[in-house]
C-alpha cells in the first residue's frame, strides 16, 4: 500500500479541484505520478489517442502497445504488462462503459507492488473525478434545456396557445397548464438572484410545484412567476405566493406586482397588469401591489363598429406572415431588442418586419400616437367572435376619431385622467402631455419645458403611481394614455 504521505499529498493534489469545483486537469496529476513513480505515464482517452502525458514516454512505444490498448478499451482485458524496448510497461483500464480509457505506465526497471497500487489509486480517481465532471455538465445541460422549456411554455400562453403548450411539453405537461385561470406574480429583483431564486424553488420535473418561474427575456431585472388560482382567486401553487412575498419583505430592493386572475388564454393581458402592478409597487413603502384597473378601451367601445374600424384598419397586413404579426405585436410592449432576444433573432429582423408593417400601413411604429393607434386595432381584432369579420362587413366603417367620441370612450377617458386633475398633480398632466408629445423622449421634454430630465422621470413616476400604469417601457400604459388625451381634447 502507498505510505500515508503520499496519499496525503495525492489529496492534496485533488483538495482545489474538490473543494472549489474547478474542472479535472489530468495532466497535473499524471505529471505528479509520475514524479512520485519515477515513471513515465500517459492517459489514452476512449478514442484511443493519448489524452495526456509525461515527456519521455515516445509515440513509438504507444504505438507498440495498440493492440493491447484496444482490447483494454474494449473490456476483453483489465490489465496487462510487456516490455517495450527497455521499458517495463504496465496497462490498466479505468472504468467500467466501454469504451474505456486506459493508463500507461512505464518504467527502465520493474514497478514495486506499492507503485503499481499508486498508480492504480490515481487511475481510479481520475476516472471518478471525470465521471463528476460529466455528471455536472449533464445537470448543467439538463437545467439550461428546463430553463428553455420553461420560457416556451410562457411564450405559447402569452400567444393564447394553450394546447400547444401542452404538445411541447408532452409527457412532462406542468401543472399549471391543468389550471383554468392563473395569476401573474412580476418579481423586481437583482438579476444575479433570479437563477436562485428559480433552482431554490424548483422541483425535480424541472417546474415549481403547480407554478412556474421564468427569467423575463426582455428585462433583466425581472422574474415572472405564473400561479394557478382557484375559484375564489386565492392562489393554489402550492407555497410560491407567501415566500414570494416574504421575499419583498426581506430585501429592500425587491419589488412585486400582481394581476387579477384570468383565464391562461388571457396570460399576455395577466402580464400587462403585473406590469402595471409592478410600476406602482416600486413607490409603496411594503413594495407589494395588486392589480385593480379599469376595463380596457377596446372592450368598451362599440363591439360592431370597432370591429368594422379595425377591420379595416389591419386590413393591408392581414396576409402578412405570423412571424410579422408576432413580431409587431410584441415591439408594442417591448423595446426592439427585447424582441429580438424573445425570439431569439436578430435587431435587423425584427427592423425588418417592423418596416413591412409600416410600410404596409403607411405608419411611423417610432412614433407613440401610431403606436397606440396600430395597438387598439390590434387589441380590437383579439375580440373577434367567430363571425366577427362578416359582422364587421355590414357596418360602415367608421373613423377613429368617431369611434373615440362615444359616451363609453368619453368615461373611459374620464376615469382614467381623473387621478390627474386636482391640485398640484395638473403640474405633471403638462408633464405628461409634453413628454407625448416629444414622442416619448425625456429628454426632449425637458428641453421644451425648460425643466431638468430628473424632473421629468420623477413626474413620470408620480403619474405612474396615481394612474397606476406603467408608463416608463413601451407598453399598454402609454397607449392608454394617448388614447386618453385623444379622447379628452376632443370632448365637448
Amino acid at each position: 500500500m502507498p505510505t500515508p504521505q503520499v496519499l496525503d499529498e495525492l489529496l492534496h493534489q485533488l483538495r482545489p479541484r474538490v473543494c472549489q469545483g474547478a474542472d479535472l486537469d489530468p495532466q497535473t496529476l499524471i505529471d505528479w505520478l509520475g514524479r512520485q513513480l519515477d515513471a513515465e505515464i500517459a492517459l489514452v482517452d476512449r478514442a484511443g489517442k493519448v489524452e495526456v502525458s509525461t515527456a519521455r514516454l515516445t509515440p513509438d512505444i504507444l504505438a507498440s502497445l495498440q493492440p493491447v490498448l484496444t482490447q483494454l478499451s474494449r473490456g476483453q482485458l483489465a490489465a496487462a504488462a510487456s516490455q517495450v524496448g527497455g521499458f517495463h510497461v504496465r496497462c490498466e483500464a479505468l472504468g467500467r462503459p466501454v469504451p474505456r480509457p486506459v493508463l500507461v505506465v512505464g518504467s527502465p526497471s520493474p514497478l514495486t507492488r506499492e507503485s503499481l497500487t499508486l498508480a492504480s489509486h490515481v487511475g481510479a480517481v481520475v476516472e471518478v473525478l471525470r465521471q463528476a465532471q460529466q455528471a455536472d455538465d449533464l445537470a448543467l445541460r439538463y437545467q439550461q434545456a428546463a430553463t428553455r422549456l420553461r420560457l416556451a411554455v410562457f411564450t405559447a400562453l402569452m400567444a393564447g396557445e394553450v394546447t400547444l403548450a401542452r404538445r411541447m411539453t408532452a409527457g412532462a405537461v406542468p401543472p399549471l397548464l391543468d389550471a383554468e385561470r392563473l395569476r401573474i406574480h412580476l418579481l423586481r429583483c437583482p438579476p444575479s438572484d433570479r437563477g436562485r431564486l428559480i433552482d431554490a424553488y424548483q422541483d425535480a420535473s424541472g417546474y415549481h410545484g403547480r407554478g412556474l418561474m421564468v427569467r423575463c427575456p426582455v428585462y433583466d431585472h425581472h422574474l415572472i412567476c405564473l400561479l394557478p388560482v382557484d375559484h375564489d382567486g386565492d392562489s393554489v401553487d402550492g407555497g410560491l405566493a407567501a415566500p414570494l412575498r416574504a421575499l419583498v419583505r426581506d430585501n429592500p430592493n425587491y419589488a412585486l406586482g400582481i394581476s387579477a386572475p384570468v383565464p391562461l388564454q388571457a396570460t399576455a393581458r395577466a402580464y400587462d397588469q403585473a406590469r402595471h402592478a409592478l410600476a406602482i409597487a416600486c413607490h409603496t413603502f411594503e413594495r407589494v401591489a395588486d392589480y385593480h384597473g379599469r376595463p380596457p378601451l377596446a372592450g368598451l367601445l362599440p363591439r360592431r363598429q370597432a370591429l368594422a374600424w379595425a377591420h379595416a384598419f389591419l386590413e393591408p397586413i392581414r396576409d402578412a406572415p405570423r412571424l410579422t404579426l408576432d413580431i409587431t405585436s410584441l415591439a408594442l410592449n417591448f423595446p426592439r431588442s427585447g424582441v429580438a432576444r424573445l425570439l431569439d433573432i436578430s435587431r435587423n429582423t425584427v427592423t425588418a418586419h417592423l418596416t413591412r408593417v409600416q410600410d404596409a400601413l403607411y405608419l411611423d411604429l417610432q412614433d407613440p400616437h401610431s403606436r397606440a393607434e396600430l395597438a387598439l386595432a390590434l387589441a380590437i381584432n383579439d375580440l373577434l367572435v367567430p363571425d366577427g369579420n362578416a359582422a364587421a362587413e355590414h357596418v360602415r366603417t367608421p373613423s377613429a376619431d368617431s369611434l373615440l367620441s362615444t359616451e363609453a370612450a368619453l368615461t373611459w377617458a374620464h376615469a382614467f385622467l381623473q387621478p390627474l386633475q386636482p391640485g398640484t398633480h395638473r403640474t405633471v398632466h403638462q408633464t405628461l402631455r409634453a413628454w407625448i408629445e416629444a414622442g416619448t423622449d425625456a429628454q426632449r421634454t425637458a428641453h421644451n419645458l425648460g425643466i431638468s430630465r430628473t424632473t421629468v422621470r420623477a413626474h413620470l413616476r408620480t403619474a405612474e403611481q396615481l394612474l397606476k400604469r406603467s408608463l416608463q417601457s413601451p407598453g399598454p400604459g402609454t397607449h392608454e394614455l394617448i388614447h386618453a388625451f385623444r379622447i379628452a381634447d376632443r370632448a365637448p
